[in-house]
């Protein structure tokens, strides 16, 4: 189920989660076995270091741009883009100006 969120109201996502000075904000929506959905705010030149997920993960940005590394490639996201991050690649993320997504991990059924 989804959780931390007003249902049946519209709303803009990227302003359900603040920025915070030098760090990564991040709000779960949904936790469950097969998918996870979390709200995740960037300060600027804040990251994830490379790591490797048990599912696809797709980022939708929401805010901002960031330098997406998957495998050894780099990618340069922004604004209203998307990205698959591929299961069991490692990748990364670090944001280049204040940088918003929704983070949407998708796994196999066991």
């Amino acid at each position: 189920m989804i959780k931390n969120v007003e249902h049946a109201v519209p709303f803009e996502i990227a302003d359900v989660l603040d920025y915070e000075k030098g760090q990564v904000a991040s709000l779960t929506l949904a936790q469950e076995p097969q998918v996870g959905m979390t709200l995740l705010a960037f300060d600027e030149g804040e990251g994830v270091s490379s790591h490797s997920a048990p599912g696809d993960a797709l980022i939708v940005v929401l805010d901002g741009e960031a330098e997406i590394t998957v495998g050894d490639k780099k990618y340069n996201v922004v604004k209203g883009q998307s990205i698959v991050l591929p299961a069991g690649i490692p990748h990364a993320v670090h944001a280049v100006t204040k940088y918003k997504m929704l983070l949407t991990v998708v796994k196999e059924q066991a």
